[in-house]
């Protein structure tokens, strides 16, 4: 059993400084105090849940310190702890069972949040100590891909972002479907703009309309799943973040379901969720996840396609179906 001393020890050394959250420091977009306010709290929120992870003695010991954190922000603890947790489970001489504990109890509630999480470990992990694929749940691996690709929008701007960067050999999962990564990278670059355009609509859709417009879908995704789960914008701004996505529509509406699925399976809805599915998905957040089960895939899924891409499209061809997108 590691000494509480020697957890707190290594609390210090695994966590990134919260200085690294600081717009001002990131150099990204400040919209205005509130949306800077709000996005240094996710910032800060997300490392405070990884510094729990990586010092608690156990994943009880965790869980109740998440379990305190306001419920606008404790879906980005969960997040910061599935990162500290597969950082841990990464570690030579220690156990590899972190991620499992953070998934039991309530942590299962969270499991979008804690797999996006793991994506954040992989970008700070050498990749022979990255996890093998097949340890996770195959529907959601993409999650891990959208991980990764927010950390390197976040923490590599310039590359990622400005000059829209895209790794060709990137190899995990080391299937048949890792053609498909790319596509799930986009969609946490997507998010991370969200953040490096400061919550500024039209600002983060002109960044997004310079790349190239076949990964202009998976980007809008991306931005729409931030728009509605981290929020920071009003009726307006959603509106016109609708209105210049034109065409990938569906795509704004299935992430924002994604988004409202999470905060509704973890009982965190706050006010800004409703407002997001009502202008990008033309429901309440409650219905909008609901779709997102009601189509969810069942076991193995036939064709070249991930599960992850397979549910994603059924969501957005869903919303096409019922005029979702047009309302």
């Amino acid at each position: 059993m590691i000494s509480r001393r020697l957890r707190a020890l290594r609390r210090r050394l695994l966590t990134p400084s919260v200085s690294e959250t600081l717009l001002d420091v990131r150099g990204f977009h400040k919209k205005n105090p509130q949306a800077q306010e709000l996005l240094e709290t996710v910032g800060r929120t997300f490392l405070l849940g990884y510094s729990y992870a990586v010092e608690a003695k156990s994943g009880a010991e965790a869980e109740a310190r998440l379990e305190e954190i306001p419920k606008p922000f404790r879906g980005f603890a969960y997040e910061g702890a599935g990162m500290g947790c597969a950082m841990l489970d990464a570690l030579p001489f220690t156990h590899n069972h972190h991620l499992d504990d953070c998934l039991a109890g309530r942590g299962d509630r969270h499991v979008y949040m804690v797999y996006v999480g793991i994506g954040w470990a992989m970008a700070r992990l050498p990749r022979f100590r990255w996890p093998k694929a097949e340890k996770f749940d195959p529907l959601l691996r993409g999650l891990i891909l959208d991980g990764y690709g927010f950390h390197q929008a976040y923490f590599k701007t310039e590359r990622y972002v400005h000059d829209q960067y895209q790794d060709p050999s990137f190899s995990w999962p080391d299937d048949g479907t890792r053609r498909y990564s790319n596509n799930a990278i986009d969609q946490g670059i997507g998010r991370a703009m969200w953040f490096v355009g400061g919550t500024d609509a039209a600002l983060v859709a002109s960044m997004i309309d310079k790349f190239p417009e076949s990964r202009q879908a998976d980007l809008y995704a991306g931005t729409a799943l931030a728009a509605t789960y981290a929020g920071g914008v009003d009726q307006r701004e959603l509106h016109l973040l609708r209105d210049r996505a034109a065409k990938y529509r569906p795509q704004l509406a299935q992430a924002s379901a994604f988004a409202a699925e999470a905060r509704v399976r973890a009982d965190l809805l706050v006010p800004h969720t409703p407002t997001a599915t009502q202008v990008l998905c033309g429901m309440s957040p409650e219905r909008a996840a609901g779709i997102t089960q009601d189509v969810r895939p069942v076991g193995p899924v036939d064709g070249d396609k991930p599960a992850y891409e397979v549910w994603r499209s059924r969501i957005a061809q869903e919303f096409i179906s019922i005029g979702g997108v047009n309302k």
